[in-house]
């Protein structure tokens, strides 16, 4: 059983010993561990200092590409490396290293094959009353639209097994938190959340600069999200409520015409209800060619997990996990399990 760690970084060479020195040399069913560090365009020489401080494995970007696009390269390189398990954790030692055992148990168990650090949000003292209060709601809304009882729906320290690890795809470019938990349930993945605790804050976020921000860049990803695996029941909810206001208003004009039928009146109501209405047929019309593309797309998406899984057992056979494209292997030993 191999269990791989990937660390998205970008300029943390501040912070990186203090976390590769956290991380399990051992944890029980587990064979070997190796680390992989994926370094997105950082300046500050991230990658020379990975591979002084002895991880086993770098995917290094020539530019800054997002924390999403760095999160699916790492899966990616896990896949072809022969990664039975995966831990993603932040570069900033914001999750505990020891932690990582309460992560993989249920995985080893078979009781799921994706498993959420909870970091039990209410009680982070760092965290503002209007944070966790977003949290909460965040995190609710996520429940809502996966049908999966998440408890802490943006925490980035996950683990997941080989099933998990070929069928997840982030199409936004901002975070991969929300979009992956959303896709999970919509593909009947078991979930299981474990409590873990932090360490204290060691920087400000990079991700985002302030709550505002988040909230934009975060609210049309699960928006989006939705519209995608739920294409028939959003764009229907908003054509019913354009045919209700068109049959309001026609009914309105269609009242007063026939008290006065003579008198041309409350014309705007007659006009603004029609066009309600033909907006509701072409929404409607956008919600049932949104469930074609909808069904389309999940065979697109199984095909490319099994390509996805080829090309992973191919990489193996032909080259081993030491010659993997786009992969530095720095020859480090993998830290193994001697009991």
């Amino acid at each position: 059983m191999k269990l791989v760690i990937q660390i998205p970084c970008y300029n943390e060479y501040d912070y990186l010993p203090t976390t590769l020195s956290d991380l399990p040399r051992s944890i029980p069913g587990v064979d070997e561990i190796e680390v992989l560090v994926i370094d997105d365009g950082s300046t500050d020489g991230t990658s020379q200092l990975a591979k002084e401080l002895g991880v086993h494995h770098l995917v290094v970007f020539t530019q800054n590409q997002g924390l999403s696009a760095a999160y699916m390269a790492g899966l990616d390189a896990c896949m072809r490396l022969g990664a039975d398990i995966v831990v993603n954790t932040d570069a900033d030692n914001q999750y505990k290293g020891s932690d990582i055992a309460k992560l993989v148990a249920p995985i080893l168990s078979g009781e799921a094959d994706l498993v959420i650090g909870d970091r039990q949000t209410d009680t982070i003292n760092h965290f503002s009353p209007v944070k966790k209060l977003l949290q909460r709601w965040g995190s609710r809304l996520v429940r809502r639209a996966s049908g999966v009882k998440v408890t802490d729906s943006t925490s980035g320290f996950r683990a997941m097994n080989r099933k998990t690890l070929s069928a997840l795809f982030v199409h936004n470019q901002f975070t991969y938190t929300l979009e992956t938990i959303i896709q999970a349930g919509k593909l009947g993945l078991a979930i299981k959340n474990v409590k873990i605790s932090c360490n204290p804050k060691n920087r400000e976020s990079k991700l985002f600069s302030s709550i505002t921000e988040y909230l934009s860049r975060n609210g049309p990803v699960i928006f989006r999200s939705y519209g995608m695996y739920w294409p028939a029941q959003t764009f229907g909810h908003i054509a019913l409520a354009f045919l209700l206001v068109g049959v309001i208003l026609f009914a309105r004009f269609l009242y007063f015409y026939i008290q006065q039928p003579s008198v041309s009146s409350h014309i705007q109501s007659l006009q603004i209800g029609i066009g309600a209405i033909v907006m509701a047929f072409v929404i409607g019309l956008m919600a049932f060619l949104g469930d074609l593309i909808a069904s389309n797309r999940r065979l697109s998406e199984e095909i490319l997990r099994r390509l996805r899984r080829m090309d992973a057992r191919l990489t193996i056979m032909e080259s081993g996990t030491k010659n993997v494209e786009g992969v530095i292997s720095t020859g480090a030993l993998p830290w193994r399990n001697e009991g």
